[in-house]
């Protein structure tokens, strides 16, 4: 079994909602055991008083930062100096970054160069330059992701990628992966393809569009075979797929 990863999550409360902390903790959890847990922010400003039953529902730690000139973001000078400390400390194996602001984009490049695993969380708004610095970024609207009820649309016959220099669609960006990891047979592990998908795209989430699993995303599409495999070793059933012919 892995070792669990020791994650620093730091939470900027100027560019975070408080109102998701819950379900941010929980994400939290899926990808290892929090260690340290801080947040950021000026405590003295009235419009900061509704965090803090959170922050003791989760055992949060706040610092204070206060904002010594006006129109400039104190906090971010703040976590991150926190962030290298921890960093130096040896007590962590990766980051989790809450936040929108693309302030941190260096500081996940930082952190990753130094063998860090680093999660971004932050919403839609959030810079791309942000999330493809980190190894995966999640974004926090789609923790409220349900599955949809609307039938599946059909998929088309796939063509040449196009020439212009626009990012595939997602649809395209799941069939070249499972190209890329196919074996004599055009076949691919479900789990190989989902890593290498977020490795590509590092925002990539089947919640993002509607759906917890990336099985069920993917068999909505219509475009894969699927082939469920049992695994005496493996003690359970492997998802396998390939491109439609």
């Amino acid at each position: 079994m892995a070792k669990e990863l020791r994650l620093a999550v730091l939470i900027d409360a100027d560019n975070a909602p408080r109102t998701a902390l819950r379900e941010v903790m929980a994400e939290v959890a899926v990808y290892g055991t929090p260690t340290v847990k801080r947040i950021y922010g000026d405590w003295t400003a009235p419009n900061m008083n509704s965090w803090k039953p959170l922050l003791l529902e989760h055992a949060i730690t706040p610092f204070q930062q206060y904002s010594y000139t006006s129109g400039k973001n104190a906090t971010d000078s703040a976590m991150i100096i926190d962030a290298m400390d921890v960093l130096y400390s040896g007590n962590c194996d990766g980051f989790v970054l809450v936040s929108s602001d693309s302030d941190f984009t260096r500081l996940a490049t930082r952190l990753r160069e130094a063998g860090m695993k680093v999660y971004g969380m932050g919403e839609k708004k959030t810079p791309k330059p942000f999330i493809v610095a980190c190894d995966k970024f999640v974004y926090i609207e789609s923790l409220h992701a349900t599955e949809p009820t609307v039938p599946t649309e059909k998929c088309k016959k796939k063509t040449a990628p196009p020439a212009d220099p626009n990012p595939l669609s997602v649809r395209d960006l799941i069939a070249q992966s499972v190209e890329d990891l196919a074996d004599e047979d055009g076949y691919a592990y479900l789990g190989d393809v989902g890593t290498l998908l977020i490795k590509k795209q590092p925002d990539f989430d089947p919640r993002n569009y509607g759906f917890s699993k990336l099985s069920r995303f993917i068999a909505s599409l219509g475009c894969f075979e699927i082939d469920e495999r049992h695994n005496a070793n493996y003690q359970g059933t492997q998802v396998f797929l390939r491109n439609r012919k």
